[in-house]
């Protein structure tokens, strides 16, 4: 069973996002859910890459020209 240490939901359009730090038996991990019309997807990035991840979209929004808000 995971344990939620901090979480955090955004709602951007029309779809819902929650990122969840967790802890479980095989140690802390990042997850984050996005669901849209019923459909839910999820992804879970273990603590260990969660610095990699993080400086991988920053790169990546860089070369988006202008971020809409």
């Amino acid at each position: 069973m995971d344990s939620i240490l901090e979480t955090r939901e955004l709602e951007i359009e029309r779809k819902i996002f929650a990122i969840d730090l967790r802890e479980n038996g095989r140690g802390r991990f990042l997850r984050i859910t996005e669901e849209s019309q019923g459909h839910r997807n999820v992804i879970i990035v273990p603590i260990s890459g969660v610095d990699d991840f993080a400086d991988a979209s920053d790169v990546v929004l860089a070369a988006e020209p202008a971020v809409q808000n």
